[in-house]
């Protein structure tokens, strides 16, 4: 019951930084914090197209989830799900723990309006998408 949960949680929360990021997209501002910094400067000012894009990719991992969850009837077959999912295993997990500079736990830059929320939400909610998946590869 815990693993589905966990998965099904991981679904509405990857659909929703999506919905997020589309916002943003259309908006034209991103929050200060969602951005690592250094010296107080943003190191990349991600465009319209760049924002969508992550979009897309953060919808494409909640229906890869929703597959692997069962929940979900996708056009793939059930190998290219469980290898998606253990992709998105690697690509959270790999985000929580960090380029030791910048961003994840193990990161030196820890001064500006990113480092706080990434230490403290941005990188535990990495882990526990990472987790979603490896239930959802099953």
């Amino acid at each position: 019951m815990l693993p589905l949960f966990i998965m099904l949680s991981g679904v509405v929360l990857l659909a929703g930084i999506g919905v997020a990021h589309v916002v943003w997209a259309l908006s034209g501002r991103a929050p200060g914090a969602g951005v690592p910094q250094q010296d107080g400067k943003p190191l990349f000012r991600p465009g319209r197209g760049a924002t969508l894009l992550v979009a897309l990719l953060l919808f494409a991992a909640a229906g890869l989830v929703a597959a692997g969850a069962g929940v979900w009837a996708a056009p793939l077959p059930g190998a290219l799900v469980a290898a998606g999912c253990w992709g998105l295993v690697i690509v959270f997990a790999a985000r929580a723990i960090g380029d030791f500079r910048h961003v994840g736990f193990f990161k030196r830059n820890r001064e500006g309006a990113f480092a706080r929320p990434d230490t403290w939400v941005y990188s535990p909610l990495c882990v526990y998408l990472a987790l979603s998946a490896l239930f959802a590869a099953g």
